[in-house]
């Protein structure tokens, strides 16, 4: 299969009438998204549309998805916009794109009009109302090949500026098979998808989709402020399987919505983004009986690159592996020489890996990089700046950011240790370590309902001196970058300003 493309045609055949994706106005079947994607496709193609990004800003809906195929069905690749970015966000992606097409709904084409868009705005109804032409259509497709692009996400930018990373057919035909074979996925699955679609993390349910005849719901983002509402949604549409960042699930469990209601249908439940606190996951397995699975990946590669299903019970302070790589993916630790290590940095090859960032040479070579274990020819590696270990079962094991290692009195120490302590105090039920470097102050932003004197107290039973916060402050909920993970550095700014 070339191209994802390829698995629509057969979901459409084989299930012209079952629903594919919907949101709470409107549920588009199989044969409904072919429709969209050969109609918009084609309009796209009678402008002129070739092999180029095409900019799409539209309010988060079932539609949405449609048009990202309707790119594909051009021949191009979309670049996916949404207002929540933020005006800086979005001028930058403009100024670095610089698209000359733009499919945008009302709320969309005002936004581009006022950051002085200069290319062309599509209406995506006048999209989808033209008449397909199958034949342009299947030309396009017979030149497309599995390494060209199909689209372009950029990251949260939560520590610099954005980067644009380029996913290409292959990747994402491979990354369609893994992530599916292991949610072990059919035609009866129901997602909700709690990801925005300008991120690479809704890929699983839009994917798992279209090979396996599944349906994906998407959840309102308020709902995500009221747990008790959002389980009663998942209910409601019959949810089999949850793909969301762990921030989303602590919230159902932390704040005891189980005491008053529960998930019924859920059969599958995968984490990723972040370290899931045992205590959290443990509250969840007692009172949902389904599969537990802690996916990794950067975005760089796809999407999730290696998974460790649960199957035992995690301690409070223990690490939840996450485990070991999809199958045609290699993840292997390198030390600070560049040397096989049981401890290192997480480094992954393979058909998975994206072409590098949009127009961004310099960025791309610093972690695209030669095998440094390979001398015999030429193959490219990602290095992802996370750190790993292989733990006594042989499972890897994450455990934190390069970038997060600091000094501190003296020692190299990990802003996640101090996190993974602090959850296991009765009491806390999220937490995000800080470091002021200026004055080599450590801090903690937490949530829950311990005060900060008695969380001091329980902590300093659990960590060395060194690794006791000198200013703590609770919060009502930790800063979270765009797509879900926590936001350090926003939370550094909620204790020193």
């Amino acid at each position: 299969m070339k191209t994802m493309l390829t698995a629509l045609y057969e979901q459409a055949n084989l299930r012209p009438n079952a629903q594919a994706f919907c949101d709470t106005n409107e549920t588009l079947t199989f044969s409904d998204v072919e429709r969209i994607a050969e109609s918009a496709g084609t309009a796209l193609l009678r402008r002129g549309a070739r092999r180029e990004a095409i900019l799409i800003l539209h309010e988060r809906c079932a539609r949405e998805i449609a048009l990202f195929f309707a790119v594909w069905k051009a021949g191009c690749f979309y670049v996916p916009v949404d207002a929540e970015m933020g005006e800086n966000r979005i001028r930058s992606i403009l100024d670095r794109v610089k698209p000359r097409f733009a499919i945008a709904d009302a709320g969309g084409r005002a936004l581009l009009e006022k950051y002085g868009f200069s290319g062309e705005l599509l209406d995506p109804d006048a999209l989808t109302a033209q008449a397909p032409d199958m034949q342009a259509l299947d030309a396009i497709e017979a030149q497309t090949l599995d390494t060209d692009p199909t689209y372009l996400v950029f990251t949260s930018g939560s520590t610099g500026a954005p980067k644009g990373v380029v996913g290409c057919h292959r990747a994402v035909v491979d990354y369609a098979n893994q992530i599916s074979k292991t949610l072990r996925v059919d035609s009866t699955d129901v997602f909700a998808m709690q990801a925005p679609l300008y991120v690479d993390a809704c890929l699983k349910e839009i994917l798992c989709a279209l090979m396996c005849g599944s349906s994906a719901v998407l959840v309102p983002k308020k709902l995500f402020m009221t747990p008790v509402p959002l389980v009663q949604f998942l209910n409601e549409h019959r949810v089999t399987a949850l793909c969301w960042v762990v921030p989303a699930l602590t919230l159902i469990s932390a704040l005891h919505t189980f005491d008053e209601v529960v998930p019924q249908y859920l059969r599958t439940v995968a984490f990723g983004s972040e370290v899931f606190a045992p205590k959290q996951l443990r509250i969840w397995q007692q009172h949902v009986p389904a599969r537990y699975i802690n996916l990794y990946g950067p975005t760089e590669c796809t999407g999730m690159s290696c998974f460790y299903e649960v199957d035992r019970t995690f301690a409070d302070g223990e690490r939840i592996p996450i485990g070991r790589a999809f199958d045609n993916t290699e993840i292997f630790l390198l030390d600070e020489n560049d040397r096989r290590a049981d401890e290192g940095e997480i480094c992954i090859r393979g058909t998975a890996l994206c072409h590098g960032y949009y127009r961004d040479p310099e960025r791309t070579a610093k972690v695209f990089v030669p095998n440094p274990l390979n001398p015999d020819y030429p193959e490219t590696i990602y290095r992802t700046g996370d750190l790993g270990r292989r733990n006594a079962r042989g499972e890897l094991e994450f455990l934190g950011r390069k970038d997060d290692q600091i000094k501190h009195m003296g020692h190299r120490i990990e802003l996640g240790e101090l996190e993974a302590a602090a959850k296991t105090v009765e009491g806390v039920d999220a937490a995000c370590a800080v470091f002021e470097r200026e004055r080599s102050i450590l801090g903690l932003v937490y949530t829950g309902s311990i005060e900060r004197a008695a969380l001091l107290t329980a902590l300093r039973a659990k960590v060395p001196e060194y690794l006791l916060p000198k200013m703590s402050r609770r919060v009502d909920a930790l800063p979270l970058t765009q797509n879900g993970k926590t936001d350090r550095k926003a939370a550094t700014a909620l204790l020193f300003g």
